[in-house]
């Protein structure tokens, strides 16, 4: 996989080995991360990415090293050294090293790497999924204010439980029972004309793509619901779609069994959100055809 990666100072195309057993980050998993995207030379939102990154070291007890203007400057450099038709994901980490006693991390020994390197974006085609078993913790039982890295496992599992079951990504609900959204992506879904999507109740994160979405079709004048939203309503949606930074927009199209053909609604999604990251976040001139 190519990549750049930056790490106190220097830029590398191999990965810095920079941890080891007795660090507090490999040990109690005191890690955060952000994923910003680069596509074209296009990065959309990469200002609330890094700004994003910081606050979610903050909020897992850190002490950021990077400022979000650093961390923007930084991914700017990196998308400029892996050229103009790469499609990048940017993923910036905050993590520390030393603990306080047993289990608090050590602020003082927060430290910074971001990883720029190659990931296609995914064609724009249907996936199936099914209802997880898993559930979104509650904000008192884990750090959901951050894009925290110990809180990805247990969407791991949701989407190795829909795997097992012959679909490609899982749906979770949250603590009471309410859809959350995919196991690694937010959800929304489409009905008599309507676009609906789970409202953020602090237990899980509302991407910097969800809203960018949220706010594209509204200025287009479509009707975007955010209420809680029951397992059954997924049934007889008329589409349903994920938006998130790793795919953008992508539809659903096989519901536990159920075919649904990507719809007008997730198209216009896409189409917006495209446009409009072409149109306000270019960062390297278009390539000559």
């Amino acid at each position: 996989m190519a990549g750049v990666y930056w790490y106190a100072g220097t830029w590398s195309t191999e990965e810095p080995k920079i941890i080891g057993p007795m660090d507090h980050c490999f040990w109690l998993g005191s890690v955060i991360f952000d994923g910003g995207r680069s596509f074209q030379g296009i990065a959309p939102d990469l200002d609330l990415h890094c700004a994003r990154a910081v606050q979610s070291a903050r909020n897992m007890l850190m002490k950021p090293t990077r400022t979000p203007a650093e961390i923007e400057e930084l991914c700017r450099e990196g998308i400029r050294r892996m050229g103009p038709e790469a499609e990048l994901y940017i993923r910036p980490m905050f993590f520390v090293r030393r603990g306080l006693g047993a289990a608090r991390p050590d602020p003082d020994s927060t430290d910074f790497i971001l990883a720029i390197y190659d990931a296609p974006l995914p064609p724009y085609k249907g996936f199936s999924a099914c209802l997880a078993p898993q559930r979104r913790p509650a904000p008192d039982q884990a750090p959901t204010d951050a894009k925290a890295a110990a809180l990805y496992p247990n969407g791991s599992r949701a989407a190795s439980f829909a795997n097992d079951k012959g679909f490609e990504a899982a749906v979770i609900c949250d603590p009471i029972g309410n859809v959350a959204e995919f196991a690694h992506a937010n959800l929304m879904f489409a009905k008599d004309g309507k676009v609906v999507t789970p409202a953020p109740n602090g237990t899980f994160l509302a991407g910097i793509t969800r809203l960018r979405v949220i706010t594209l079709l509204r200025e287009a004048g479509v009707t975007v619901e955010e209420r809680a939203v029951k397992p059954e309503e997924l049934d007889t949606a008329d589409e349903i779609f994920s938006t998130g930074n790793y795919g953008k927009v992508l539809p659903c199209s096989n519901w536990q069994g159920r075919d649904m053909q990507p719809g007008p609604l997730a198209q216009k999604a896409r189409t917006l959100y495209f446009d409009w990251a072409a149109e306000t976040w270019r960062i390297l001139p278009k390539v000559a055809a």
